[in-house]
């Protein structure tokens, strides 16, 4: 599904933008602060990406359209485990 692949990219970009972050941090190019409100933004984001592929491949297997799946709100899908 071409869609699923859009939000595994995205899952990708984040994951290194995470990485930077934490390199950013380590070199003294930003400071703590910065990185931990950056990562929150990130995290914040990535649990909505997880959890919405989660919708579509359950909608998917279940016979329904992947493409109904819509993004639930931050405090929904916080601290998604996927």
């Amino acid at each position: 599904m071409e869609q699923d692949q859009r939000i595994l990219n995205r899952i990708t970009e984040m994951v290194e933008d995470e990485r930077r972050l934490r390199a950013a941090v380590a070199s003294g190019e930003i400071d703590s602060d910065t990185e931990q409100q950056r990562l929150g933004q990130v995290e914040r984001e990535l649990d909505q990406c997880w959890d919405l592929l989660r919708q579509r491949r359950a909608k998917a297997e279940f016979g329904e359209n992947p493409d109904e799946a819509r993004v639930r709100p931050e405090g929904q899908v916080e601290d998604y485990q996927g």
